[in-house]
Order: structure tokens, then C-alpha cells, then sequence
């Protein structure tokens, strides 16, 4: 903890407030890019996820038919 504090006191000793004021208003910038950036990228993978399911549901109904069909030649119903 002495050396957070430490830090911290050399941290605002040594900027002044506008050179604070900046800091923190790049940091939150890059912050907002990084959450921006991390939402378009779950758009994305929701999107991919829900064509993956319809994918998926389509084969399930193709193999549903062709085991019909299979089961139609083979004489079972």
C-alpha cells in the first residue's frame, strides 16, 4: 500500500491539473473505443451465431426427409 500511495503522490505532485484533466479524457476515450469496439464485435458474433442456428435447423430437416425417404424404399412404412 506504501507503494500505491507513494505513486500516487508523485503521480499528482509532478502534473498539473489540465495535464490530469487530459489524461483522463484520453483514457476515457480509448476506453469508449474499446467498449465500442467490443459491442460491434458481439453484434457480429449474435448474428453469426443465429445464422449458424438456421444452418443447423435446415440440416436437421433435410436429414429428417432423406430418412423418410430411406425408410420409404427400404419398405418400412
Amino acid at each position: 500500500m506504501a507503494g500505491s500511495r507513494e505513486l500516487a503522490s508523485r503521480y499528482t505532485e509532478t502534473m498539473t491539473i489540465d495535464e490530469r484533466l487530459e489524461k483522463l479524457t484520453e483514457r476515457h476515450e480509448a476506453l469508449t473505443q474499446t467498449v465500442e469496439l467490443i459491442a460491434a464485435m458481439q453484434l457480429a458474433l449474435t448474428r453469426d451465431i443465429q445464422q449458424d442456428s438456421e444452418n443447423i435447423r435446415a440440416l436437421a430437416r433435410i436429414a429428417e426427409i432423406r430418412e423418410r425417404r430411406l425408410t420409404g424404399i427400404e419398405g418400412g412404412e
